[in-house]
C-alpha cells in the first residue's frame, strides 16, 4: 500500500503544502484529495483522535485488502467506482454515492475489481 506525502497535493499537481490531516473551515473535493497509483493502493488520513480515523483509499484494479477485523465499526463511503466488500462470509457491491457499515470484530475484506475510491470512517465501539 502507498501512503501519499502530506507535504503535496498530488491530485491537483500543484507543489503547494498542505496541512496534516484535513483543513477545517473549508469545502474540499473529497474524492480528489487522493489518486490512483497503478498497481497499487493510496491511502490519505485525513482524521485521527481518540473517536476513530476517517481515512481516503484510491484503490487500483485487481488490488485488495485481505480479510481481517478490527475492533472498530468501519463506514464505508464509496466516492468513485465500485467496490466489492465481503463482510463475515458475505459478499457486497457497492457503487459511487453508496455507503456500507462493517460492524466491529467481523472479518472483512476489500477488492477492486475495477478502479476505486472510498472514504472509511472508523469508529470506537461502545
Amino acid at each position: 500500500m502507498v501512503t501519499e506525502k502530506k507535504d503535496k497535493v498530488k491530485s491537483t499537481g500543484t507543489d503547494e503544502p498542505i496541512k496534516p490531516g484535513m483543513p477545517a473551515d473549508e469545502v474540499l473535493d473529497i474524492a480528489g484529495m487522493v489518486s490512483y497509483a497503478e498497481g497499487s493502493i493510496v491511502s490519505r488520513t485525513l482524521v485521527e483522535n481518540n473517536a476513530g480515523t476517517i481515512t481516503l483509499f484510491a484503490f487500483d484494479a485487481g488490488q485488495g485488502l485481505s480479510e481481517h477485523s478490527t475492533p472498530f465499526d468501519a463506514l464505508v463511503q464509496v466516492l468513485d467506482g465500485e467496490g466489492e466488500f465481503t463482510v463475515g462470509g458475505k459478499v457486497h457491491c457497492a457503487i459511487t454515492g453508496r455507503v456500507l457499515l462493517m460492524p466491529a470484530n467481523v472479518p472483512h475484506a476489500v477488492r477492486a475489481g475495477k478502479r476505486f475510491k472510498m472514504l472509511l470512517t472508523m469508529l470506537r465501539s461502545k
